[in-house]
């Protein structure tokens, strides 16, 4: 790839790159770049939403760039208040090391190990605290700058109370790129304070600073509001191979371009000129297979179609025997399922026909292997012969 072909790879469906002239210029410096993202390890399982940095993260690795994934050990006993009207509760330090556990585990579904550092954040962050680093930090950064965060104004205009170590998060988040030396970091939308203080804390300590990407939040399974557990619009990353391809199946059409963005390196015209019903496949397919493999993959896929065909189809089916060529509507006036063409071709155009499950929405010659099954609206179905 060409150093723009390079950027357009890594930069796909992002939302924050600062910048984008930084990040071609350690691209072509041709040296092996330390990607960094941080997680604090508050839950035992991740789903899709948390796969969004991940995938990006593995596109670097892909270009042959190193993972850093740093565990927040440290950090996930403060509480990170980014994007949030409160605190997230405070963890004692065996739950968190049991969460971590789970967290790399399943990250290695979306990562290459070999090329993946996980580091702990009290490495560094311990001795900084308790030395004199912290306070030399301080001096560097205002009340007013880290005030101005978002969330922590939505907290003081409705009364609650800011900790002085929620202040800190930011500082201790951007002390991990420092002890790094972190070429880019990557984060939710909600984390880009967080990483352009990583940025200025480089600066302040010499160093070049790091690249900040972040990633929308992914939408879950309602369409609607991010994904995520307490919504109960989620697919988890160890979710049965069966019902992870069932979630993925039931997801609105309208954010499936999305869902390919994020979570895959399809060629988004190719999946925008598909029918919805297999591009919902494909997707379905292909996140099964990332996350379990390809076996399970196609099992789950030949289990929602009987399913589904078993929920959709009478046993007593009619056979049809169209003429060689007949265009769809031509058929589907002459087994009787409508009173015209004309209306034929309205059912077609409603989306109201469907051949072997799959919405046909324009008219043309039929095209059908023996046994097909042909469904007009909800009453009329046919078992195509030749």
């Amino acid at each position: 790839m060409t150093i723009d072909e390079q950027i357009s790879f890594l930069t796909r469906g992002c939302v924050d790159v600062v910048s984008k002239a930084d990040l071609a210029k350690k691209l072509e410096s041709g040296k092996t770049l330390k990607i960094k993202l941080g997680c604090d390890p508050t839950s035992a399982d991740l789903h899709l939403g948390h796969s969004v940095a991940l995938s990006l993260l593995r596109r670097f690795q892909d270009l042959g760039h190193t993972a850093v994934l740093v565990i927040g050990d440290f950090t996930a006993a403060i509480g990170d208040p980014s994007g949030r009207d409160s605190t997230r509760p405070v963890l004692g330090r065996e739950q968190i090391l049991a969460n971590a556990k789970t967290y790399t585990d399943q990250a290695f579904k979306v990562l290459d190990p070999a090329k993946t550092e996980v580091r702990f954040n009290s490495e560094w962050l311990d001795p900084f605290v308790s030395g004199r680093d912290l306070l030399t930090t301080l001096q560097h950064v205002t009340v007013a700058q880290v005030l101005e965060r978002d969330d922590f104004k939505k907290r003081m205009a409705a009364g609650n109370p800011i900790s002085m170590l929620e202040v800190l998060y930011s500082l201790f988040q951007g002390q991990d790129s420092v002890a790094l030396k972190a070429d880019v970091e990557l984060g939710g939308t909600d984390q880009i304070f967080n990483l352009l203080v990583g940025r200025q804390l480089q600066k302040n300590n010499a160093q070049e600073p790091q690249v900040a990407i972040t990633v929308p939040l992914l939408v879950g399974l309602d369409g609607v509001k991010k994904m995520s557990k307490s919504y109960k619009n989620y697919v988890g990353l160890t979710d049965a191979p069966e019902d992870m391809f069932g979630k993925i199946m039931s997801i609105a059409d309208e954010v499936m371009p999305m869902y390919f963005e994020l979570l895959t390196t399809e060629n988004l015209d190719e999946v925008k000129a598909m029918h919805p019903m297999q591009a919902k496949k494909k997707l379905a397919h292909l996140l099964v297979a990332r996350f379990h493999n390809e076996e399970a993959a196609n099992a789950a896929q030949a289990h929602f179609e009987t399913v589904f065909s078993k929920k959709e189809l009478p046993s007593d089916m009619p056979a049809f025997t169209p003429e060689a060529g007949a265009l769809l509507s031509a058929v589907i006036f002459a087994a009787g399922a409508a009173e015209s063409k004309n209306k034929a071709r309205g059912l077609i155009t409603q989306g109201a026909v469907r051949l072997k499950g799959e919405k046909v929405t324009q008219d043309g010659p039929l095209s059908f292997e023996n046994g097909d099954v042909l469904q007009i609206g909800k009453r009329h179905f046919f078992k195509l012969t030749k």
